[in-house]
């Protein structure tokens, strides 16, 4: 069991509700074979470790004791010892914290991007709330795995989990020929890439840059490219879907994840295109797709970018790679749209200026539409109601 680093006493917290520090102790008094890792006694007992403590609710002179992410984290140097200052996160605000020594002796390293369970008093400073670190302890990657990333970081408005269905049905309506259905379905059931894909962010600023935004955005355009197929027959539909669904999947290594993203030394080097490229060959191989049908997938990622200047290997060469370019694009300059401009009832709103398109984004005032009156509500029920007595009657 890995020990959270305490200074004073065990009962010193009054926490709200049933905190890691107090369950692993009441673990070990109550043992009745060998300890457990926090981890196993969550999954064996079902009893939630933690429960958040927001910071926007914090007020002078809290205890707290909760799970926040590591923001910043600087060792500097006092008259008493090496301290460390750092920021915590989550999704409702920041909160400066400071580890005094001989604490701090007790993290050699910190870094951005650590989930910590943290407990200490808030104080004011400089007009500015301020936590005094009075125990912590750093989440191993699996224990962080198990929280609630909405708690933590901004987050996709529906559940990871069912976006990941909704690609999986959508899957097995389009998917007819079974080595498309093979290839794709494996690639999101793929022990490695199923957990990343549930948490990753579709971009580290640009668009879909939060929790979950990968897969609301491989939704999202896979959404957009069967609505061009039902409007365009002759694609090659299954194709397309293929596309739409895994031209991005190289962002899982090109990212580091939605805690601290930032771009890998191999996403540095080649891009998620290649990257996404190279992660699905063996996926392909085992998928028993005829090889023209695989470069024809291949392309469709190759070119999604749609130019050369814009990160394209290869120029849009297909109705089909027109289709996920145009839709890819459409999908990222819409959520930009959308997460740039103010959120407000009504009116027209700006955005501040954005660098990378070069221009500010605007909200313009909306249509206004006449909500249904209660007759034409009626009518249409009575019409509905009329429908069904005539089939009813169809089949005496």
């Amino acid at each position: 069991m890995r020990f959270f680093c305490f200074l004073g006493k065990a009962g010193g917290f009054r926490g709200r509700g049933l905190q890691l520090f107090d369950f692993c102790r009441y673990l070990i008094d109550k043992r009745e074979g060998p300890l457990l890792t926090a981890e196993e006694a969550y999954r064996k007992t079902g009893v939630p470790m933690y429960e958040h403590q927001k910071i926007s609710a914090m007020t002078a002179g809290d205890e707290i004791r909760s799970v926040y992410l590591i923001n910043q984290a600087s060792l500097q140097q006092s008259r008493n010892g090496p301290y460390w200052r750092l920021e915590f996160k989550d999704a409702s605000g920041v909160l400066e914290a400071k580890i005094w020594s001989p604490l701090s002796l007790s993290f050699p390293a910190l870094a951005p991007g650590q989930m910590a369970e943290v407990g200490g008093r808030i104080a004011v400073y400089r007009d500015q709330l301020q936590l005094t670190v009075e125990g912590m302890r750093v989440l191993e990657e699996e224990e962080a795995a198990l929280l609630p990333m909405e708690n933590y970081l901004p987050s996709s408005e529906r559940p990871a989990a069912d976006m990941l269905a909704d690609i999986e049905a959508l899957c097995d309506e389009v998917f007819t020929h079974k080595p498309w259905k093979k290839f794709v379905r494996s690639v999101f059931s793929d022990k490695r890439l199923r957990p990343m894909l549930l948490r990753a962010p579709a971009a580290k600023s640009m668009h879909h840059a939060y929790a979950g935004g990968l897969l609301e955005h491989l939704l999202s355009v896979a959404g957009l490219c069967m609505r061009m197929a039902d409007h365009y027959p002759d694609m090659d539909r299954q194709a397309l879907l293929a596309g739409a669904l895994l031209h991005d999947i190289g962002k899982l290594d090109e990212l580091s994840g939605p805690l601290a993203t930032e771009y890998t030394d191999e996403g540095r080097f080649l891009g998620h295109i290649a990257q996404g490229l190279i992660m699905l060959e063996p996926f392909l191989q085992k998928s028993g797709l005829e090889p023209e049908l695989a470069m024809h997938f291949k392309h469709l990622v190759a070119s999604h970018h749609g130019e050369r200047e814009f990160g394209a290997v290869a120029l849009p060469a297909t109705p089909e790679a027109f289709a996920l370019h145009f839709a890819d694009n459409m999908d990222a300059k819409v959520n930009q749209c959308r997460n740039s401009v103010p959120a407000q009832e009504e009116g027209m709103a700006w955005s501040p200026y954005q660098n990378l398109l070069g221009r500010s984004l605007c909200r313009p005032l909306r249509t206004p539409e006449p909500a249904p009156s209660e007759e034409k509500r009626k009518g249409r029920a009575e019409k509905k109601n009329d429908k069904q007595e005539e089939r009813q009657c169809s089949l005496l």
